[in-house]
């Protein structure tokens, strides 16, 4: 009988770099951490990029200092993503990709969330983040709280699960198993046929 590689464990995210010794921390963070102590975990300093881990709880209050702060002034939310890593205990890192046009640089903010554990919505401080809350929603299930229309964006509302988890099946929701996606597509035309009539 063959030989089994042994079970790998699941990873459980990357490891956070930490800035070099060398590197100093920008001024608008060194006023951030001053001005909403105990909010920001960790810094984080990757391939030219500083990132902000955040308590979930003081999200809002970094956020507001982030966007009006003399030295900040982050007006662009270019995007809100998540990364899921289910060994972990907090299996999500939502992330915010911020902007700054005044002063033309760039933080990532990172807030670690537990399963069924929700985050407050930025929209209020950058209205943008309304479609892009709701792909994290609708591709993850992590919950906004405050959102002004937390539904489902790219999928079906009827859609069962939620597809970027890991945990998805990657047949697709339901007991249904289609090898052929157009006969998946046929099935959900003749439904949706059904409905009609």
């Amino acid at each position: 009988m063959a030989d089994h590689p042994p079970k790998v464990a699941a990873p459980t995210g990357p490891a956070d770099q930490p800035p070099p010794a060398d590197l100093p921390v920008p001024a608008f963070l060194t006023t951030l951490q001053s001005a909403v102590p105990d909010a920001v975990v960790a810094l984080s300093y990757f391939v030219g990029d500083w990132t902000a881990i955040v308590t979930p709880g003081r999200l809002l209050d970094v956020v507001r200092h982030l966007a009006s702060a003399a030295d900040a002034r982050f007006d662009f939310l270019s995007d809100v993503t998540a990364t899921d890593w289910p060994p972990r205990v907090e299996r999500f890192d939502v992330i915010y990709c911020l902007y700054s046009t005044a002063h033309r640089h760039r933080l990532r903010l990172k807030v670690r969330l537990a399963e069924n554990q929700a985050v407050d919505s930025v929209t209020a401080i950058w209205p943008g983040a309304n479609w892009l809350e709701r792909e994290v929603f609708d591709m993850f299930g992590i919950r906004f709280t405050g959102h002004p229309d937390l539904r489902r964006i790219l999928m079906p509302e009827d859609w069962q699960g939620h597809p970027q988890r890991k945990d998805y099946p990657l047949e697709g929701p339901g007991e249904l198993l289609l090898e052929n996606p157009l006969e998946w597509l046929q099935l959900r035309q003749s439904l949706d046929e059904a409905d009609i009539e």
